[in-house]
């Protein structure tokens, strides 16, 4: 799934390089991508049965369409395949984030439900791995997409085993009236600034790198080094820390992430690249592990209702990112704006976060039907 989500970034220098998207039109491209991610979120949280099938589904046509990718270079068909890329990563994630949660809650060994977020980071790591030895051979956008595709097939083919033949989630949980309280809509409003905060950085980091090194191999270190560093942020989260509240953790977090962001424009050159794609790497994965877990510790009993929901506001904040880099591009003629309006979203995610106490969770619920009812 990550490899499949996340091929578009390390593809783009390419893709402009060959004059098949301009600046303003990779932003549209990518937000097909999170249209894509968006309805696909709202599908899952709709769901209440056939969670296996959806599963692999999604996990199935993100792979495919990540191989079609190489056999056309029309905006339109790329935006449709990027939709499609989209709509099943949300499949895949929001349904393993529920499978994953729930087994682990029952063998009492939540904190190790932060080691399934690494899958991502390790195929965001990988990805890089490959643009690296593409940008070596000097690789077209197709031969990319015919990689990347090809090695998320290879994956997919010797883990299908290991992939649930059923998913059984309890009648309660299934059927229950959603409860609206005070500390999950804050928690959603963080959560949908965390996924426009980070967008804009985790989209465009090849190509400010690329545009910091030209025609140096040198730009292709950063891509996969920000997948390591999501996934040495998943592991801090698994080991660092367990004594703190799940609250003051992703506030801390949020405040990092929101400093990586703002260093790509306020410190000059590479330091400011290198410091930006490991601060904000290193909280990617692990505010998406710790915005499931606080919401797992509000509604525990409505697991796969709560992933939908805040995936579902991650994505519009997705959404939003590549239209406002758009924007910026347009207007000012440089991301630079848009980075610190980035930074500045991660900051009041953080603030808000700050002030979700648990005693929140104590205020009188606002009962309501779960959509679709």
């Amino acid at each position: 799934m990550g490899m499949g989500r996340f091929s578009l970034t390390p593809q783009l220098p390419l893709m402009l390089q060959e004059h098949s998207v301009s600046l303003s039109s990779a932003g549209l491209l990518a937000s097909m991508n999170y249209i894509g991610y968006l309805a696909g979120a709202i599908y899952a949280m709709r769901l209440r049965k056939q969670y296996a099938l959806h599963l692999r589904a999604g996990l199935w046509a993100t792979i495919a369409a990540t191989l079609l990718s190489a056999f056309t270079h029309d905006f339109t068909a790329q935006a449709v395949l990027r939709f499609i890329a989209g709509l099943g990563g949300a499949w895949a994630l929001i349904l393993i984030t529920a499978w994953t949660q729930d087994r682990l809650a029952a063998a009492q060994t939540p904190r190790l439900s932060a080691a399934v977020f690494t899958g991502p980071g390790a195929g965001i790591m990988l990805t890089g791995i490959l643009a690296l030895v593409l940008t070596h051979d000097h690789a077209s956008s197709a031969q990319g997409w015919m990689v990347y595709g090809g090695v998320a097939l290879l994956i997919g083919l010797c883990l299908r085993r290991a992939l649930p033949d059923e998913i059984h989630r309890t009648q309660a949980a299934s059927d229950a009236p959603f409860s609206w309280s005070p500390a999950l809509r804050k928690l959603l409003i963080t959560y949908t600034l965390a996924g426009f905060g980070y967008i804009l950085p985790a989209t465009f980091l090849s190509q400010l790198a690329n545009v910091m090194f030209p025609h140096s191999t040198l730009a292709a270190l950063f891509w996969p080094l920000f997948g390591l560093a999501a996934i040495a942020g998943v592991m801090a989260v698994i080991f660092l820390g367990t004594r703190l509240p799940t609250r003051l953790r992703l506030t801390l977090t949020l405040v990092l992430q929101a400093l990586g962001v703002a260093s790509v424009v306020a410190l000059p050159g590479t330091g400011g690249l290198i410091v930006g794609t490991l601060l904000t790497g290193g909280g990617f994965l692990a505010i998406m592990q710790l915005a499931m877990r606080m919401g797992r510790e509000i509604a525990p009993s409505q697991t796969a209702q709560v992933v939908g929901i805040l995936t579902t506001g991650y994505a519009t904040g997705q959404l939003v990112g590549p239209l406002v880099s758009s924007a910026s591009v347009h207007l000012f003629g440089s991301l630079s704006p848009a980075l610190g309006v980035a930074a500045a979203g991660l900051l009041i995610a953080a603030i808000v976060t700050a002030w979700n106490r648990p005693a929140a969770e104590s205020e009188p619920a606002i009962r309501c039907e779960q959509p679709g009812n």
